[in-house]
């Protein structure tokens, strides 16, 4: 009773004791477990510039649950990428650019996934192509269908997808869809409860729950289509009317997205599987799920998958790789360039070799603050010869990246810290001067219609205007 009493009249040194208990062990915490410099200064300051809410922030946003979990759920399936039973793919001779052996090579060891040759690869441009062939897949299917997405709505677009897989599974197919439990949000009635009514298996990643958002931070982004185990779909677009242009919708994208068939296939069937067992404990194994899979082009291909489950970084160490062994061209497009400073000196250590370098982004985003940060950044790029172009309205969705005319990179992933440290996204590797040489045609008409950035525009900010982005550009690493 009477320490009760003492707490009572002394509240400020109970609260200031607590504050200095939790900031300690939250530092402790930060200290011990391997983390980017940069990024343990930032969440050191905050935890002592705001001894209760520094600590809560960082347990709630700094703590990675993920990885243990999805370490155990890998060892008790033993599963590899590939489709079981599937022997490993012959090496790949790539014969038209030597030089991006070396790339291959380092993707060997990071991404711990086969290079894949015999695939084809077709670009589908903004959800006008990709929607239709989606669907009509989707009514094809005769064994399974398997579709996650980091946003699904419950508009129009939406409600033509769940009248197809409740299709499918009235037919007999057997049908999966996950859901991110962020994206599933952004629109009502949500697809998911869409789908629970139509009969269609449905599981949202990571829930959120109010009482201890544990996971609200680290949000699955990918975006993939598989039907009968030998056809898929992947790339940027969300199952949503705004990237159906056709329909005039009220905030338009660009988008690009792309259909694959072949070896790479079950690379992507085990990506959604592996996503499907860590969101609800049922392992997908065999048929229907997996199918023999014959060589049908020329297209060699692999999966790289990025997120918070997997410290070894393979999707930046390919960027970075490819950036390296450059020797003519690179072209970038992404919607948010927020780069960390290995891609910034990736990028301009290319353009001080001679590489033409080209980086290709929206004039606007759909969020004020990003646009902010990136002007804050844009003037690490301006005086080594990298080339900024902004694509006017439209918003452009799309995430690319082609090296040399030879290699493409193409999935879900944006050029920032979200994308490469905290979100789950999925991107392929593909090697193929004629595939190569239909996406730079794409990247083609954007800088057609795009105004080129210099830093005389960065000069010409009002000093308002640059400590606003400034300042957006100094949070960067937390967007």
């Amino acid at each position: 009773m009477a320490v009760l009493d003492w707490m009572a009249t002394h509240q400020a040194a109970v609260v200031a004791i607590a504050g200095a208990v939790m900031a300690v062990a939250a530092t402790a915490h930060v200290l011990v477990v391997p983390r980017l410099p940069r990024s343990a200064a930032g969440w050191l300051a905050l935890i002592w510039l705001s001894p209760i809410l520094g600590p809560v922030l960082y347990v709630l946003l700094g703590i990675n649950r993920i990885e243990r979990k999805a370490a155990s759920l890998r060892a008790e399936a033993g599963a590899p990428d590939d489709a079981p039973g599937e022997p490993a793919p012959p090496p790949v001779a790539l014969d038209g650019a030597p030089h991006l052996a070396a790339l291959a090579s380092a993707g060997d060891r990071v991404i711990r996934r086969a290079l894949a040759p015999g695939n084809r690869v077709e670009p589908l441009v903004d959800g006008d192509e990709a929607f239709p062939a989606m669907l009509e897949a989707i009514a094809g299917a005769r064994a399974s269908v398997t579709l996650l997405s980091y946003l699904f709505d419950g508009d129009e677009v939406g409600q033509r997808f769940v009248d197809a897989l409740a299709a499918a599974r009235a037919r007999g197919v057997e049908v999966r869809v996950l859901i991110d439990a962020a994206g599933v949000r952004y629109h009502r009635p949500r697809a998911s409860d869409l789908l629970r009514r139509a009969g269609v298996p449905v599981a949202l990643f990571l829930p959120i729950r109010r009482a201890f958002p544990r996971y609200w931070n680290l949000r699955n982004h990918r975006k993939v289509l598989v039907v009968d185990g030998v056809r898929a779909f992947t790339g940027g677009v969300n199952v949503r009317r705004h990237h159906w242009l056709a329909l005039s919708p009220p905030e338009p994208v660009h988008d690009l997205h792309f259909a694959l068939e072949g070896p790479v296939v079950a690379q992507l069937q085990r990506v959604f599987v592996d996503d499907w067992e860590f969101t609800t404990g049922e392992h997908l194994h065999g048929a229907p799920w997996f199918a023999p899979l014959a060589s049908c082009g020329e297209v060699a291909a692999r999966v790289i998958t990025e997120g918070p489950d997997d410290e070894s970084d393979p999707l930046p160490w390919t960027i970075l790789t490819a950036l390296a062994v450059a020797r003519h061209r690179v072209r970038v497009v992404t919607p948010y360039f927020l780069p960390d400073p290995p891609f910034v000196a990736g990028l301009e250590v290319a353009a001080l070799r001679g590489v033409t370098v080209d980086v290709v982004i929206p004039e606007r985003t759909n969020f004020g603050f990003v646009d902010a940060a990136v002007r804050g950044g844009l003037w690490q790029l301006q005086d080594h010869g990298v080339r900024i172009w902004r694509t006017p309205a439209p918003f452009d969705h799309a995430k690319l990246m082609t090296v040399d005319g030879q290699w493409t990179l193409l999935g879900s992933a944006n050029w920032d810290p979200r994308s490469m440290r905290l979100n789950f996204e999925l991107d392929v590797e593909a090697y193929d001067a004629a595939l190569t040489a239909r996406v730079d045609a794409l990247i083609d008409a954007r800088i057609a219609r795009a105004a080129r950035f210099d830093r005389a525009e960065l000069d010409q900010r009002s000093r308002l205007r640059r400590l606003a982005d400034g300042a957006a550009n100094v949070i960067q690493p937390y967007l």
